[in-house]
């Protein structure tokens, strides 16, 4: 293609000696002896060439201006397909590009920093401008006031903290453009007294004679060191009788100290040092251990609540008191180490409820959080909270114990399950499964559970935990059963493995019943086929006896000892006459 207009055609000077022309160049697809060339001339006299360039690395161009002050020159390009121009008129006065600043140094305070910095060609007015950089990243540009200067001021910056700051010229009286950057200066602010205070807090131990005292410290988010902590001052005093402060000086590596107290109140401050300052005490009142107050000898008294995990930690509630203007919990990252990292969080008077989070957090660990309310640097224990961030299947199954049996029914029971902080859940309570060694299982009153190989169970749930033994009825007589209790959390319960085998007894109730159907008519038919003649005879005797008829029973009918049958008193159904001799007898 032929070659485009010069784009960003610009002259400038940086020492007013020489003039330096910059462009962009185009794209021709062209190349090699076919590239561009470019010519710069004075626009006046095209004769006179001030320059040739090649953009192999940069479009520039450069020439000695002597006493010249205002040019008007033209930039040509052309390759075998075409040529195009562009201009640019300036006065070498108003095209200053100054060099960028050398020795960069820096005079630092607390909260200021002094920027120096010296630059070529003292006989061009300029003024400067500052760049800082703030740790988090922040930029600040700020302009000396006076013309020529070399040097400016920051101000309100923060004490012993680390700025990167460089320096750029511009022409004082005919501003152009701003010259180039200096090399980047680091530096930090001196250090100051440390501003805010300590966030301190305790735990408290009863010991013979009085009380150990463990005393935890670390940095509010609106503390600010100032520099580098040397210690820690710990200070504590009985509040009665005015009595001599004691005080002991920790080393910045601690967070923690011991100290013991009588049972009377004590005032505790403590405060961080360094090489300027103490920064404001942080203040605890410990109550006497006589006080009616409730306090960390009557702990007691308060019942451990649950609490629930969450996916961002353990939600923590508490009931809200008016008279409490924070609220601490404290916990252990580690309850089942010593020392357990000991935490704690404050929160403000409206707040009843918190989610505590810690890295540290894993399920299966039983954490414990105390609840205190404090007023006036006095804190007072309120409620116990145990919880987990997740349950997790009990660690073992009950022992049962003993064993009845019924040919319809099984009574199991187990000793008490150790219920103590190891425990990775809060048992809810147990499941017993049962299922005949042959065959489905379907109990009345339970339901189904399906393992997973395929095979049924029957499933008993029993939901409270204090339960100790459990009737599974309905069962078969003579007939083998698998059975297995299971504790269960609110992580679930273990895989079932071992079962333990039962036989149940055969009913004896059933054989008796059966005897008395079965083998008792059976005997009896047995008897009579034996005896067939004389049963046959005594109850159906070919000629029964007129004293066995029922028709003969009544009173009336009896003569003596005889019955007598009156003929007239009988109503025949039909009249035979039999004419033998007997018959006439009669």
């Amino acid at each position: 293609e032929p070659p485009d207009t010069p784009e960003d055609f610009s002259c400038q000077t940086q020492d007013m000696k020489r003039v330096t022309c910059t462009w962009r160049e185009g794209e021709t697809y062209l190349y090699g002896e076919n590239s561009p060339r470019y010519t710069l001339f004075e626009t006046s006299s095209q004769n006179t060439t001030l320059c040739k360039a090649s953009c192999s690395k940069q479009c520039s161009c450069s020439w000695d201006i002597g006493q010249q002050w205002i040019w008007n020159v033209t930039l040509t390009v052309e390759n075998p397909l075409g040529k195009k121009a562009a201009t640019d008129v300036f006065d070498v006065n108003h095209r200053m590009y100054p060099t960028a600043p050398f020795q960069v140094l820096a005079d630092c305070t607390d909260t200021e920093i002094t920027l120096r910095w010296n630059y070529k060609n003292n006989e061009i007015e300029l003024f400067c401008q500052t760049e800082v950089v703030q740790p988090d990243g922040k930029v600040e540009l700020h302009n000396s006031s006076v013309a020529d200067s070399k040097h400016v001021t920051v101000r309100g910056l923060r004490p012993y903290t680390e700025y990167a700051a460089r320096a750029r010229c511009a022409a004082a009286r005919h501003f152009w453009r701003w010259g180039e950057w200096s090399s980047t200066l680091t530096t930090r602010t001196s250090e100051g007294t440390p501003s805010g205070k300590l966030d301190i807090w305790r735990e408290i131990t009863p010991v013979l004679g009085g009380r150990t005292v463990t005393l935890f410290w670390k940095q509010r988010p609106s503390f600010q060191a100032n520099g580098k902590i040397i210690s820690y001052e710990v200070t504590w005093e009985k509040i009665e009788d005015g009595s001599k402060p004691k005080s002991i000086s920790c080393s910045s590596i601690y967070n923690s100290t011991r100290i013991f107290i009588d049972n009377h109140s004590y005032r505790i401050s403590i405060a961080a040092k360094n090489s300027v300052n103490f920064s404001l005490p942080s203040v605890l009142i410990i109550s006497g251990a006589t006080d009616n107050s409730r306090s960390i000898f009557n702990t007691k008294e308060l019942k451990e609540g649950q609490v629930n995990g969450t996916d961002d930690g353990v939600f923590v509630s508490w009931e809200p008191r008016s008279i409490y203007d924070t609220y601490i919990i404290d916990w252990c990252n580690f309850p089942r180490l010593q020392p357990c990292d000991f935490q704690w969080k404050r929160f403000g008077p409206n707040t009843s409820s918190a989610v505590i989070s810690s890295a540290a957090f894993v399920p299966g660990v039983r954490y414990k959080f105390c609840i205190y309310g404090s007023v006036a640097n006095r804190a007072f224990l309120l409620e116990k909270k145990i919880g987990y961030l997740r349950e997790l299947p009990p660690n073992l199954d009950p022992i049962v114990g003993k064993v009845d049996l019924t040919y319809s029914s099984v009574t199991l029971s187990w000793d008490s399950y150790f219920t103590n902080e190891s425990e990775p859940g809060f048992v809810r309570g147990y499941h017993v499964y049962v299922s005949p060694i042959q065959g489905n299982c379907n109990l009345e009153g339970s339901k189904k559970h399906i393992l997973s190989d395929g095979s049924e169970l029957c499933k008993y749930t029993i939901k409270n935990p204090e339960e100790k033994r459990y009737t599974v009825k309905h069962l078969m007589p003579n007939t083998k059963y698998k059975i297995v209790v299971k504790a269960f959390t609110g992580g679930g319960e273990t895989p079932i493995f071992n079962f333990g085998y039962i036989d149940t007894p055969s009913n004896s109730n059933m054989l008796y019943f059966v005897f008395l159907l079965v083998i008792i008519p059976t005997l009896v038919a047995a008897i009579c086929h034996w005896k067939m003649e004389w049963v046959k005879e005594f109850c159906c005797p070919v000629i029964p006896s007129p004293n066995k008829s029922k028709a003969l029973s009544f009173k009336e009918f009896k003569i003596d000892s005889e019955k007598v049958l009156k003929i007239n008193d009988c109503l025949p159904d039909k009249l035979a006459m039999d004419g033998n001799a007997e018959a006439q007898k009669l």
